[in-house]
């Protein structure tokens, strides 16, 4: 081999060193897209905080803004409406609840002023009843005064007013009065075996206890 041929290839191998030892340059072109492509969206976000800015800020304004004449007499109306309309609820529940109590203390009344009224009678009744136990031989005279007791029974049937059954029944505190206790083997335990007076009653309502004798 030539000296030359040897001078060469030694030139060669620092060259080719050099070469693979040489950093490799960054592409420009890459790092300049990536750049503005950032920066574009940094810029989008901003102009996206701006407008929710000022949106909010014109939702502040419409919040605080004085609200103008029309819209305050509007408001007044519907102010003075809801006023008037519960005011129209609470004066029907309160005629509503007077008519009831008004009813009830009616029905009361009634019931009271006829009871009232069939008392003052009763002692006409117990006078007809007596004159029928009597004997008498004047049959146009018994035959009279059992008419005008079958009168004076429809007439109290019709006003709603019934007798309380006594006799053989056990005695009821709230329907008889005792007035008298016998013993008597042949009757049961508090059965009354004769009434002295007949008690009535208006429907539920006691109007006069039965004053009545009781067994045992």
């Amino acid at each position: 081999m030539s000296e030359e041929t040897l001078k060469e290839e030694r030139t060669e191998e620092p060259a080719a060193a050099e070469e693979a030892a040489a950093p490799e340059e960054p592409d420009t072109a890459t790092s300049s897209a990536e750049t503005a492509e950032e920066a574009s969206e940094n810029a989008g976000a901003a102009e996206d905080k701006q407008e929710a800015s000022k949106d909010d800020g014109k939702k502040d304004k419409r919040r605080f803004r004085k609200p103008s004449k029309e819209e305050e007499k509007i408001e007044a109306l519907e102010k003075e409406q809801a006023a008037l309309n519960d005011r129209y609820l609470r004066l029907c529940a309160e005629y509503d609840n007077f008519r009831k109590r008004s009813q009830k203390e009616k029905d009361a009344l009634y019931g009271e002023i006829r009871a009232s009224t069939v008392m003052s009678f009763l002692p006409v009744y117990d006078n007809l009843e007596r004159a029928l136990k009597q004997g008498t031989e004047d049959e146009a005279y018994r035959k009279g005064v059992e008419m005008i007791m079958t009168q004076f029974n429809t007439t109290l049937e019709k006003l709603g007013v019934t007798p309380i059954e006594c006799l053989g029944e056990k005695f009821d505190p709230t329907l008889h009065n005792a007035v008298m206790h016998v013993d008597d083997e042949e009757k049961g335990e508090n059965e009354i075996v004769e009434v002295f007076q007949k008690g009535f009653k208006l429907g539920d309502k006691v109007i006069r206890f039965a004053m009545v004798k009781v067994a045992n």
